[in-house]
């Protein structure tokens, strides 16, 4: 229905078919919620499209949770689609919906709260004029930080709005109403609770309970139709905060949220929010290389090293892939290649996007986060070129390099060079097919190849590598870090 052929009046709105008092006086924003989503349940209608791995888990507990009108929280470690989650929400309210234009608080035109609504009611009538809100302004958002007020959620006296208007202070009209108010016949969520102070928490008890307010220094209640939604990080309880007792008790589906289970959901999801389709060159990203970014993260969840209670956020393969794509595009760039391929070589030069989103245990600090990252790189490529090659006689690559053969890999060089240093190992290129590659595959796309499985060979110590900057291989066959000592990136695997 377009805006203009919406009622502009009360008497209008009365008249009309969908919007009379019948249907909307005592329809709450909850009973509206679970409406839609009973007929989305219905038609087989996707709810939360772009929220992948919750499918079986979360989805089906915010739903019983929508379907029985409480008030819930989700909760979970950083990076697990929370705030996107609760954001889809909207998606369950009509389309538009009704209020007294002018309201602060949107007030219902059939059952006003505010004084200003009720007077403007009660001098206009049916002439009273009508605005729309859609979804999205229905949809109010807090981040909880220790600064915030009883006033900047509820609300409080405005002796400079009294003054203004011309009204006496402790009348109704002065009161300056806060974002809770203001999220009236909507979803008023709070991300990160515990981080708001216990006396503000306490604020909230009424409207979990009783379904009301009551403004400081007003003899009122404000009794708001409103959803409820929470975020929180479980850990965050002692290490910045915690939610106080009544108020969790009030909360009526406390919903955990999880890391994808398989790196199947991970990959889907790392796919679906990163940003690899670049322009100015043609880009292509192989599977084995999105799967050892996302075993990367999986690693991590699991490593000693790594300080589980903090989470490693969805966000880590999300960023590592945006780096990866971006060293093979300025490598494709600056070598004049037709097709930017990453390599395993991107992965370690997309450290910074790695050590930045991990919080290191004792042992992991004593090795840096430098020496952690490169571990879990290489645990990574292991573990997927294990799954491609368990079982593929590779010994035709080991024994190049037992009979004395090494190979130094320029990591800015085109890949036309790069295969050139590559053919010097007898059935390396032939064991790409295991990869799902062919002969006709473009040079870029077959370089990568070959260099994972080299890569791969040394994850299992089989073949050894070494990574610094100009100088030749390790002879122990131990991977060392790069010095900062200039010049260009060189693999030398040997």
């Amino acid at each position: 229905m377009k805006t203009y052929e919406l009622p502009q009046t009360l008497g209008a709105l009365k008249r009309s078919t969908r919007y009379s008092e019948a249907q909307l006086a005592t329809r709450t924003v909850k009973d509206e919620l679970r409406e839609n989503l009973i007929e989305k349940l219905r038609t087989k209608e996707e709810l939360f499209p772009g929220v992948q791995g919750y499918e079986e888990t979360v989805v089906p507990q915010v739903v019983n949770a929508i379907l029985s009108r409480h008030n819930f929280i989700l909760l979970g470690l950083r990076g697990q689609a929370k705030t996107k989650l609760i954001r889809m929400l909207t998606s369950l309210l009509d389309e538009v919906t009704p209020y007294v234009a002018g309201s602060e608080i949107r007030d219902n035109p059939y059952n006003p709260l505010s004084k200003y609504s009720r007077q403007l009611i009660a001098d206009k009538g049916d002439d009273t004029p009508i605005a729309w809100l859609t979804r999205d302004h229905r949809y109010v958002e807090k981040l909880a930080t220790p600064d915030v007020t009883i006033a900047d959620m509820i609300g409080d006296i405005d002796p400079i709005k009294a003054a203004r208007s011309g009204q006496d202070i402790s009348d109704e009209l002065s009161i300056h109403y806060g974002l809770l108010p203001r999220a009236n016949r909507g979803i008023f969520a709070v991300n990160e609770l515990p981080d708001l102070a216990g006396k503000i928490q306490v604020g909230l008890f009424n409207i979990m309970q009783e379904g009301d307010v009551q403004i400081k220094g007003y003899p009122i209640r404000l009794a708001l139709d409103v959803l409820l939604v929470f975020t929180a990080n479980p850990e965050d309880y002692t290490a910045r905060g915690k939610i106080v007792t009544p108020l969790k008790d009030r909360i009526g589906s406390e919903i955990r949220t999880h890391y994808p289970l398989t790196v199947e959901h991970g990959i889907a999801i790392t796919t679906q929010e990163s940003w690899t389709d670049r322009s100015g060159v043609e880009t292509r990203v192989p599977k084995y290389i999105r799967e050892v970014v996302e075993q990367i993260a999986f690693l991590a969840r699991e490593d000693k090293k790594v300080d589980k209670r903090s989470g490693v956020s969805q966000r880590l393969p999300i960023s590592v892939l945006e780096n990866v794509v971006s060293n093979a595009e300025r490598r494709a760039l600056r070598a004049g290649d037709d097709m930017a391929v990453p390599r395993i070589a991107d992965l370690y030069a997309a450290l910074p996007s790695i050590t930045g989103k991990i919080e290191l245990e004792y042992e992991g600090e004593l090795r840096g986060g430098d020496a952690v990252a490169r571990d879990l790189v290489r645990q990574s490529v292991g573990r997927v070129h294990s799954a491609y090659y368990d079982g593929v006689n590779l010994n035709s690559i080991t024994q190049f390099f037992e009979l004395g053969g090494s190979l130094r890999i320029d990591d800015s060089s085109s890949a036309e060079d790069v295969l050139k240093q590559l053919y010097k190992i007898q059935g390396l290129l032939e064991k790409v097919r295991a990869l799902g590659l062919g002969a006709s595959e473009p040079d870029a796309v077959r370089a990568s190849a070959a260099e994972f499985i080299l890569e791969g060979l040394h994850a299992h110590k089989r073949i050894g590598r070494n990574e610094e900057l100009g100088f030749v291989a390790d002879e122990k066959r131990r991977d060392a870090p790069p010095e900062e000592t200039g010049g260009r990136k060189r693999r030398q695997f040997n």
